[in-house]
């Protein structure tokens, strides 16, 4: 059974960059799409980006565009999402996620997703 732990939350400034980390146990990464949301408070769970297992489909929310970029370890136990240029905006608690099927790669199927974090705070604030 595949396990998913996000870290790198914080607190940074505007404009600033964090990276955060979804580590994956039970199970590699690599026979799974993977996903990354967000949720403000007050607000419902959005999608952020989104990648299926072999690279071939990437998705991006507008707000995300130029900004957030996904990538993984050489082992495909760990995903990253980069984060720069960020916003108040960008406030949330940040969620990776996992799909079964190698080829999905949708951002707003959010309970179609077999896996998740239990995520990690993200407060862009001066």
């Amino acid at each position: 059974q595949l396990q998913l732990v996000e870290s790198g939350g914080g607190l940074v400034q505007p404009g600033g960059s964090l990276r955060l980390s979804c580590s994956a146990s039970g199970a590699s990464l690599e026979n799974h799409a993977i996903g990354w949301f967000r949720q403000a408070p007050g607000k419902e769970r959005e999608g952020v980006l989104c990648i299926s297992a072999r690279g071939e489909r990437t998705r991006y929310a507008d707000s995300a565009k130029g900004r957030f970029t996904i990538s993984f370890d050489d082992a495909k136990r760990t995903a990253y999402l980069q984060m720069d240029s960020l916003e108040p905006e960008d406030t949330a608690v940040y969620y990776c996620a996992a799909h079964r099927s190698l080829l999905f790669c949708e951002l707003r199927a959010v309970d179609t997703y077999d896996f998740w974090g239990q995520g990690t705070q993200v407060t862009v604030s001066s």
